[in-house]
């Protein structure tokens, strides 16, 4: 077993870091210059957007709020704590820099995803709209060989990446926070609860979801947020020279190969492997299924709203968990990962840092499961249609409450490697349709 775990494991380096990061930093900038840079054009236009659209209703579909509201819940995880320490860990300071750069250019991809997602998208028998890669994929291509090939290669790999190994590691995260407040906690309790929250959401369809979505995001991350400015106001005297330390730092050989591998490093957690999930998931295709089930007024106005959420994730999360690591000092110390973070909790907080912490941990990881959820059900009805969805749905739950208790070195990897190995045809098909946007 250990011996597969370390053949998976420089099989998933090597795709990660080398053939993804050329991938999705090329397309980042084929398309931020056939846009005119409509991630600045329109960034005002995707704030307003965002937020009006709150008070927006929908006879059909959900609303594009809620779209973007599911989006965040898949974009925003463990890996906006745990990932972004070991970002700091592997490349320095300056390799922040580099996930700033890289998700300006990855709002410009996720808005390419949101039009596709919206031109192509279907509507199913209930009135519900669905889309994303898988469909814009076989409507798009004209090579229906082509198109046969590169849609179901990623819808099966989005249901193992996603459905199954990604939902076991967000739920192992949440036990394991939990578990380390009160340990008298059984893991399998806690993932057994887990299960049960989550099916109660999921049995709902899209619109509980993104009912649920719309009421729990804007709360984590407030929660999240405010819990970060208290930290920065309580080290002010640090938060220029950090800002500093990251620009001065970003453009050494150390530090900037770092940079452009944490932008893959979404998923890692404490035990401080590179895990292989992208800051905001542009170019996975993966919110591009939030994003095609939304009412929207026109294929553009969802782009925008999608560019938005891109922004919320990584300049503002992203940066929060990054700036308190530095003011704090902790970066120096010789931790990884989620203990990093928690580290600089516990220095701001006392001992009550941890429970802040977990509770912020549970917070996103959950959200994450019920989105990764939807992405994972619409390719399975892209594949099978309602056939049997009852048993993928209880396959689902089954790998939640295992991944609560399992020591899953293998299943984290392998996640990963999958995740990555379903971009490559998202981003073929994102550059054979590049016209349609």
């Amino acid at each position: 077993m250990e011996n597969l775990n370390n053949i998976v494991g420089i099989l998933n380096s090597f795709v990660r870091d080398w053939i993804l990061v050329l991938f999705l930093s090329s397309i980042g900038i084929y398309f931020t210059f056939k846009t005119r840079f409509v991630q600045f054009r329109k960034f005002k236009t995707a704030f307003i957007e965002a937020f009006g659209g709150m008070f927006r209703q929908n006879d059909e579909g959900i609303s594009p709020v809620k779209a973007l509201s599911v989006a965040i819940a898949g974009q925003v995880g463990t890996g906006n704590i745990a990932g972004v320490a070991t970002c700091i860990v592997t490349g320095g300071p300056g390799s922040i820099f580099w996930m700033w750069v890289m998700s300006i250019f990855g709002m410009a991809t996720i808005y390419a995803e949101s039009v596709l997602s919206q031109k192509f998208n279907e509507k199913l028998p209930d009135g519900s709209l669905i889309g994303g890669p898988s469909y814009y994929i076989m409507k798009g291509i004209k090579n229906k060989r082509l198109a046969k090939l590169l849609s179901r290669s990623f819808s099966i790999l989005l249901i193992i990446a996603l459905g199954f190994f990604g939902n076991m590691t967000q739920a192992n995260s949440i036990a394991s926070s939990i578990h380390a407040i009160n340990n008298n906690i059984p893991l399998i309790l806690i993932g057994i609860l887990i299960a049960i929250v989550s099916f109660v959401v999921l049995i709902g369809g899209i619109n509980r979801i993104s009912n649920f979505a719309q009421l729990l995001v804007p709360f984590m991350a407030i929660l999240y947020i405010v819990f970060s400015i208290i930290i920065l106001f309580k080290y002010k005297e640090n938060i220029l020279p950090s800002f500093k330390l990251i620009f001065t730092s970003a453009f050494g050989y150390k530090q900037a190969l770092g940079g452009l591998m944490g932008i893959s490093m979404k998923k890692a957690i404490s035990i401080g492997v590179a895990r292989g999930l992208f800051s905001n998931e542009a170019g996975m295709g993966t919110t591009a299924h939030a994003h095609g089930s939304a009412n929207a007024k026109n294929a553009y106005s969802q782009g925008y709203i999608a560019m938005f959420g891109v922004f919320v994730d990584t300049i503002i999360i992203c940066s929060a968990t990054a700036l308190i690591i530095l003011v704090t000092g902790v970066y120096k110390e010789d931790l990884n990962g989620a203990v990093l973070t928690q580290r600089a909790f516990e220095l701001s907080f006392g001992p009550f840092g941890k429970v802040m912490l977990a509770i912020a941990l549970t917070f996103f990881a959950f959200t994450t499961i019920v989105a990764w959820y939807y992405f994972a059900e619409s390719n399975y009805k892209f594949l099978f249609g309602e056939k049997n969805i009852n048993i993928f749905r209880a396959i689902f739950i089954s790998f939640i409450i295992t991944g609560s208790f399992l020591k899953i070195n293998l299943v984290w990897n392998l996640s990963d490697l999958f995740n990555s190995l379903m971009v490559i045809p998202n981003i073929i098909a994102l550059f054979l349709l590049r016209d349609r946007v």
